[in-house]
């Protein structure tokens, strides 16, 4: 116990030196581990949500960029298809068909335009408020609605896809039904909207005033005792009420309006392979992937370049341990005359061993606590980093 006294007492002493050995040693042992963490819980978010969906028809391009805005929401939009790709999925009475639209945010999350089918094959609730009844309404995910202070009953609007919006697409006002149940999947950060909610903030569907009931005659183009046509100086709504909903309407076939994908769920395996088989003729203009071996080839890949990363680590590691045992031989050397004088004292050489030895726990029990604390932050809020760093 002496020992330690007088060792804590040094360190105290000599806070500097303390502090940057702490330091090394914590970051050194703390980085290998938590890159392990977060890539163990990256690969069981990641897979999960892969395995569980068994296939998704897209637009032919990259199968990872449509996989991890189906699967993740993530930023990167793959090329769009239309509501004709849904279609034909339902018609072959292989799968059943989840059409997906997500290109749009509201306030930085994700708004996710989906059917009810989506929410059944997720398993999710709503744990406040209630369902989707009507246009203009939204579901919220549990983190979403925490971190943007939503209720049922609050508002919030979409954002527009840039500054300047040449198009005339005005952001919508949409209501808050619900907030759905934590689930700790990318489904607690996005706004879940149908279908034709989200071909409204897209401009696909508007509402307006009653053309008939206009009071500016500028606004009108042609007047006829059948028609009125309006120009785009028109009145459109940016909230859907229960006054002025009858008013919304689109324009066109529901077949040619977009989708981002489709998610297929098959009834057994053979249908899987049936319905995979449809779209390997070269004239097909859709694909289809199975996202568990698009994800499975991610990990691989980001699993190699933790290798790369591992093995830079121990090098930079083994030079620190050089580095502090070079600390320790030249606090030893300029300490000769503080071992001189215990020697004096009647101390015998052992006790300036055990003062070294002590100093060295110390240091190494103080590296230990702080990378335990550092790791259990991580372990904390390892989905939240996992989403920040590894999918977006």
């Amino acid at each position: 116990m002496d020992s330690l006294y007088l060792s804590f007492r040094y360190l105290c002493h000599n806070k500097i030196r303390t502090a940057t050995l702490v330091a090394c040693i914590t970051l050194i042992a703390f980085l290998p581990l938590a890159l392990d963490l977060l890539l163990e819980k990256s690969e069981l978010q990641l897979m999960s949500r892969a395995v569980s969906t068994p296939l998704i028809v897209g637009a032919k391009g990259s199968g990872l960029d449509l996989s991890m805005n189906t699967l993740y929401f993530g930023s990167q939009v793959p090329e769009l298809i239309s509501m004709t790709a849904s279609n034909a999925v339902m018609y072959t009475d292989l799968a059943v068909a989840v059409p997906m639209y997500i290109r749009f945010k509201a306030r930085g999350f994700p708004i996710v335009g989906t059917s009810f089918d989506y929410f059944e094959f997720r398993n999710l609730v709503v744990e406040k408020g209630e369902m989707l009844t009507f246009l203009g309404d939204c579901l919220v995910g549990a983190t979403a609605a925490k971190v943007l202070n939503l209720s049922p009953g609050s508002s919030l609007v979409s954002s527009p896809e840039s500054l300047f919006d040449l198009t005339g697409v005005y952001p919508l006002k949409m209501k808050v039904k619900g907030v759905l149940k934590k689930t700790y999947t990318p489904d607690d950060l996005a706004v879940f909207v149908d279908l034709k909610t989200a071909w409204i903030i897209d401009g696909l569907g508007h509402g307006h005033k009653d053309v008939g009931k206009n009071q500016d005659p500028s606004v009108i183009l042609k007047k006829t005792d059948q028609n009125i046509i309006a120009n785009a100086k028109l009145f459109q709504h940016t909230e859907i009420t229960d006054k002025n909903i009858d008013s919304f309407h689109f324009h066109g076939e529901d077949s040619t309006y977009p989708l981002t994908a489709v998610m297929a769920f098959p009834h057994d395996t053979k249908s899987k392979t049936i319905l995979m088989g449809r779209y390997l003729s070269k004239q097909e203009s859709h694909q289809i992937i199975q996202p568990k071996e698009i994800i499975e080839g991610l990990m691989q890949t980001v699993f190699r370049f933790k290798n790369i990363l591992d093995a830079v680590i121990l090098i930079v590691g083994f030079a620190t341990l050089l580095a502090i045992v070079l600390v320790f031989s030249l606090s030893f050397r300029l300490r000769q005359r503080e071992i001189q004088t215990i020697f004096r004292l009647g101390c015998r050489r052992r006790i300036m061993t055990y003062l070294l030895g002590s100093e060295i726990v110390l240091i190494l029990s103080v590296s230990g606590l702080l990378c335990a604390g550092l790791l259990f932050l991580v372990g904390v809020y390892s989905d939240d980093l996992v989403r920040l760093l590894f999918i977006r």
